[in-house]
C-alpha cells in the first residue's frame, strides 16, 4: 500500500538526477560472527550494481568494511582483536579474502573491481585528496567499479578515519556523489531498537538529523564484528546531508535493496539534503577532511562578521586558542561559549596567535614583525559549518 511518505520518497529521488552513487557495507551486514565472509551479500550487491549500470546508467562506488573481521576468521580468533597490531595482522590476512571474494562476484556480472586503501593523511592532505579523487575518476570512466577500505594494515589511532561510515561520507564528498547509501544489519532508523522492541517502528523520511535524534540512536555504539552503530551512521548522514546530498540507510542483506531505494520504495530511512546545492568541494574538504589541530575562541563581534559578512578572522577579535597548530593546520573556530560554528586554515601559528591575538593590525605588525599575514584565518580558507556539523 503506497503511504504518503511513500509517494514522497517516490517523487523526490525521481526529481534527482542520480548518476553517482557511494554504497556503504559494514561488517555487520559482509560477516558474520560465525561463519565469516557473507559471499551471498556479496554477489547480490554485484547483481545489482551490474543492474543499475546497464539500466540506469549509474556510476557505483563501494565503501567496504570487512577486511578485519573476515582476517579474524582465518587467524582462528575468538573475539574481536584490542591492540592496533592483532587488528592489522588480521586486516592484512582479511583483505586479501574480501578483495577475491569481491572480484569472483564482479566478474560475473562482467564487471571488474579496483581497490583503494585510504587513511585520513590522504583525505588531510589536499595532492593526495585530488590524488585519489583522480584516481577514482579514471577508474570509474573505464568501467571499473571502485572498492574502497580504509587502510588498516597501517593505520594507527592518530590517523584512523574512525570508521567506514564516515569514510562513505567523506568519499561522498571527494565525489560530488548524488547520494550515499549506507547497507546496515537493520532496515533504517526506527523510533526504538528494533532488536529489543518487536513493536519498534521504522522512520520512513528524515528531514534532519539533530543531536538528540544522534542521542537516541545510540551513539557510536557498535557490534561484535564493526566498529560502528546506528548513530554513527547518523553522524555520517548529517555531514552528508547537512551539505546538500540526500542519504538513505536501508537494510543490506536484502537482494533488491539498492534497486529498492532508487525505484522511490517503503524500504530504509530517506535522509533529505538541507538546500538544494551542494557545497564547493574544497569548502566541504576544509569542514571535514582535515583534522582541526587545534580552537580558536572569538568574540561576538568577531563572529558576527564572520557568519554575516564573510570576513577574514583577524587577531583583534580573538580571546582565546586551545591545542597546538602550525600555519597550513586546520583549525576550529568558536565563539566564546565554545561552540564550534566555522573551521579553517590557520595563517598563524600557535605561537603567532598566543602572542597576538586581541591587538591591532599596527600592534601585531610590530610585534610579529611585517611578513605575518594580517589575517589569522583567510576568508578564502574558511568554511561556516551548518548547524551541527561540527564533530
Amino acid at each position: 500500500m503506497r503511504t504518503e511518505h511513500t509517494e514522497r520518497r517516490a517523487d523526490f529521488l525521481a526529481s534527482r538526477k542520480i548518476r553517482r552513487i557511494i554504497v556503504k557495507l559494514g561488517s555487520g551486514t559482509l560477516t558474520d560472527a560465525s561463519l565469516g565472509l557473507r559471499e551471498p551479500t556479496i554477489r547480490s550487491l554485484a547483481e545489482q550494481v551490474a543492474k543499475i549500470r546497464k539500466d540506469r546508467g549509474i556510476e557505483v562506488v563501494v565503501v567496504t568494511s570487512g577486511a578485519i573481521a573476515a582476517g579474524r576468521k582465518k587467524l582462528g580468533m575468538a573475539d574481536r582483536p584490542r591492540t592496533i597490531a592483532l587488528k592489522q595482522a588480521a586486516a592484512a590476512v582479511g583483505q586479501t579474502t574480501l578483495m577475491r571474494a569481491y572480484e569472483r562476484a564482479f566478474e560475473r556480472r562482467g564487471l571488474k573491481v579496483g581497490q583503494l586503501l585510504l587513511t585520513h593523511e590522504d583525505f588531510e592532505n589536499r595532492e593526495r585528496y585530488l590524488n585519489a579523487k583522480n584516481t577514482l575518476e579514471a577508474l570509474l570512466s573505464r568501467g571499473i567499479v571502485p572498492i574502497i577500505n580504509e587502510n588498516d594494515t597501517v593505520a594507527t589511532e592518530e590517523i584512523r578515519l574512525g570508521d567506514n561510515d564516515h569514510l562513505a561520507a567523506l568519499v561522498t564528498q571527494l565525489m560530488g556523489a548524488d547520494l550515499l547509501l549506507l547497507l546496515s544489519d537493520s532496515d533504517g532508523l526506527f523510533n526504538r531498537d528494533p532488536h529489543r522492541f518487536p513493536d519498534a517502528k521504522r522512520i520512513p523520511l528524515l528531514a534532519k538529523i539533530d543531536d538528540e535524534t544522534i542521542r537516541s540512536a545510540g551513539g557510536r555504539r557498535g557490534g561484535s564484528v564493526g566498529t560502528g552503530g546506528m548513530g554513527s551512521k547518523l553522524l555520517a548522514a548529517r555531514v552528508v546531508s547537512d551539505w546538500g546530498t540526500p542519504v538513505v540507510i536501508a537494510g543490506g542483506l536484502s537482494r533488491r535493496s539498492i534497486v529498492d531505494v532508487l525505484d522511490g520504495k517503503e524500504t530504509g530511512t530517506l535522509i533529505l539534503p538541507r538546500g538544494t546545492a551542494r557545497a564547493p568541494s574544497r569548502k566541504m574538504w576544509i569542514a571535514h577532511a582535515r583534522q582541526p589541530h587545534g580552537s580558536i575562541l572569538v568574540d561576538d563581534g568577531a563572529r558576527k562578521v564572520l557568519l554575516e559578512g564573510g570576513k577574514s578572522l583577524l587577531p583583534a577579535g580573538i580571546l582565546g586558542v586551545t591545542g597546538t597548530f602550525r600555519k597550513g593546520d586546520s583549525v576550529s573556530i568558536a565563539d566564546r561559549k565554545g561552540k564550534i560554528f566555522a573551521r579553517g586554515i590557520a595563517s598563524w601559528s600557535r605561537e603567532q596567535v598566543d602572542r597576538g591575538m586581541g591587538r591591532k593590525s599596527a600592534e601585531v605588525r610590530s610585534i610579529l614583525g611585517e611578513e605575518v599575514p594580517a589575517e589569522v584565518v583567510h576568508r578564502d580558507n574558511l568554511t561556516i559549518l551548518r548547524d551541527g556539523a561540527a564533530k
